[in-house]
């Protein structure tokens, strides 16, 4: 039984990272051209997304989420490392081979208003993917499919005859997943769906983008920065500092149990909606600041700024991301330690400056 249930589990994995990077030159030089570093953006990522889940990416601006995002897409050329969309390496596909494969997966973008054409009508908009994967051959049967997809997000047939600038940001946002939908993707990588929005609407939309999930039996990987909006929509959370994945587990257990010093300090800065509950809580305040991606410390990448750094190890020896509980796996050498107590932040060694 337990072959078949780990047979099963694997055929279930659409998406998988191994050891993934993609490093930036630095270039410098009028004449010739020289490489004299490189930016770091993503920095050896290893992860899973089963099918039909929602994977959420948390972490600071800067950290690699929306380069990891681009990745995944092949929109962003690996610099090392593999891309697995359902055991088909994208990492050095290219040509009408990677074109065929982009119809498998769309992009929804941060801000609705620039990501769609001013000059293009919301029809034009929509079929003009459709057109590029061979799929919208019959008018009839095309113009059936429009009125399908603004149908799914809420919006009405006569929208086709309009122009961006004619509806709010959440109907932009709207449009916007109708072109994902489209073509007929399995993975949708949001890259900031609603932050660009008024917070009135941004549950709207996350509702929404259940909604079709179930409906359309989507895949979806959710860049935020905002733990909210990570916390309402994803099964599982990945947290990336510096161009790693530090922390990964369940959504609820990654909320309630963070083992992570980092993660800990994310969810400390997090408002509580209860005065009482506010004051007595604790919170974590980082040292010095977020070290650059081109120049990045050795050991931990989070050492320098981490309260429960410790002499050995942190500074010399980067963390493995490897398995505590079940689904909930770390990179942190002294995670254990500080979950039971063992270590107390501040005492065996002052956070460095970064």
């Amino acid at each position: 039984m337990s072959d078949m249930t780990d047979a099963v589990a694997g055929d279930d994995v659409l998406v998988e990272l191994d050891d993934l990077e993609v490093h930036f030159p630095i270039k410098r030089g009028v004449v010739l051209d020289r490489t004299v570093g490189h930016v770091y953006a993503v920095d050896g990522i290893s992860l899973r997304i089963n099918r039909g889940e929602t994977y959420g990416l948390v972490g600071e601006s800067g950290c690699g989420k929306s380069t990891l995002g681009r990745a995944v897409l092949r929109l962003e050329k690996p610099t090392g490392g593999k891309v697995m969309f359902e055991n088909t390496d994208l990492s050095g596909m290219k040509g009408e081979k990677l074109r065929r494969m982009r119809q498998r997966m769309q992009m929804l973008f941060q801000d609705p208003l620039s990501s769609l054409d001013p000059r293009q009508s919301v029809e034009a908009l929509l079929v003009e993917g459709m057109r590029a994967h061979g799929l919208a051959r019959d008018k009839g049967a095309t113009d059936e499919r429009l009125r399908e997809l603004l149908s799914a997000v809420g919006l009405p047939s006569t929208a086709l005859r309009k122009y961006p600038h004619e509806f709010s940001g959440g109907q932009r946002q709207r449009i916007g997943i109708a072109r994902a939908l489209s073509v007929g993707p399995e993975l949708v990588v949001a890259d900031e769906p609603v932050s660009a929005l008024d917070v009135s609407v941004q549950a709207q939309v996350l509702n929404l983008l259940e909604g079709l999930q179930a409906d359309f039996g989507l895949t979806y990987l959710v860049i935020a920065h905002d733990l909210a909006v990570v916390r309402h929509i994803a099964d599982r959370v990945g947290v990336m500092y510096l161009g790693g994945i530090v922390e990964e587990s369940a959504s609820d257990t990654l909320y309630t149990e963070p083992l992570h010093p980092y993660s800990k300090a994310l969810l400390s800065a997090v408002p509580v909606p209860d005065p009482a509950v506010e004051d007595d809580r604790e919170q974590i305040l980082l040292s010095g600041d977020l070290p650059s991606p081109a120049n990045p410390p050795s050991g931990c990448r989070f050492h320098t700024r981490c309260p429960w750094r410790q002499a050995t190890r942190c500074g010399t020896e980067r963390p493995v991301l490897r398995e505590l509980a079940p689904g909930h796996r770390v990179a942190c050498h002294y995670a254990e330690e500080i979950r039971d107590g063992e270590i107390q932040p501040n005492t065996a060694v002052e956070p460095a400056t970064a």
